[in-house]
């Protein structure tokens, strides 16, 4: 079954918009918008690519900043259109992260990829929807790419859940270094530092932070979701505090990859 049939029966039952809204969920959510909002000016034009249900996209619309949107799924894209409001400057559009060649080179202060990491299975079209992101971005402007980290899964899912026992699930991780592998039944592609410095390689782009979205929250979505308000704050301030911490990353569920386009390479 093609990869987009794949994604369109998942996305159709899955409740994405709840997920960032949780409060678990909510600290990827928060985390990533913190690091956006530290380059935003006033003005700013927005491109969101694989923009999901726009989660993100309406925030910064709402925000006063003219935000365009391009989406695979139609599911999310009819969800996208009921949550837009009026008073937004925002556009939303079909399309795939590899081929933008609608949007112009050089036409975005912004560019998020925040999801089409997750759903793509080789190299050449990792390295298509990067390129593709980098091309419309403007010279001086900033990408921020997400990607679902290797490690998180190889804890929770192999071992937390008991899945490596399950042949099928062994024969994607090598025994030696649990580097997991994938393919488009499985729907999520995982990554290491190394996977992503390799794609990054001879872009013109220079990396501004890299940074575990969510870190421990994932292990812990129990606890934080029975959390008080004052509690789950200061789990916060601790999180954004240690969210860029080298020795952290590689055990977060999800990764930010943030770069400016046109100035040393990374």
């Amino acid at each position: 079954m093609e990869v987009k049939k794949l994604l369109e029966e998942y996305y159709s039952g899955y409740d994405e918009d709840g997920r960032l809204g949780s409060r678990h969920g909510s600290v990827e959510y928060l985390t990533t918008m913190r690091y956006i909002e530290k380059y935003l000016r006033p003005g700013m034009r927005i491109l969101e690519i694989g923009a999901g249900t726009g989660r993100y996209s309406h925030a910064l619309a709402r925000k006063g900043h003219p935000v365009d949107a391009v989406e695979l799924i139609q599911h999310n894209i009819e969800i996208f259109e009921r949550n837009t409001t009026a008073s937004e400057q925002i556009t939303i559009t079909q399309g795939d992260a590899r081929d933008l060649s609608r949007f112009g080179d050089d036409t975005y202060d912004i560019t998020l990829l925040l999801g089409p990491m997750y759903h793509l299975f080789t190299v050449d079209d990792q390295r298509r929807a990067l390129s593709e992101a980098i091309r419309v971005t403007k010279d001086g402007g900033v990408i921020f790419a997400a990607y679902c980290g290797n490690d998180a899964t190889i804890v929770q899912f192999c071992f937390q859940r008991g899945m490596i026992r399950d042949e099928r699930y062994r024969a994607l991780v090598d025994p030696v270094t649990f580097k997991a592998g994938s393919d488009p039944s499985e729907l999520f592609q995982l990554y290491r530092r190394e996977d992503i410095d390799a794609l990054m390689e001879g872009f013109p782009v220079r990396r501004l932070r890299y940074v575990g979205s969510d870190l421990a929250t994932n292990y812990m979505r129990t606890e934080i979701d029975a959390m008080e308000d004052e509690l789950f704050q200061l789990y916060l301030s601790y999180h954004f505090s240690v969210c860029e911490r080298a020795d952290l990353v590689g055990a977060s569920h999800h990764i930010l990859d943030v770069f400016r386009k046109g100035e040393d390479r990374c």
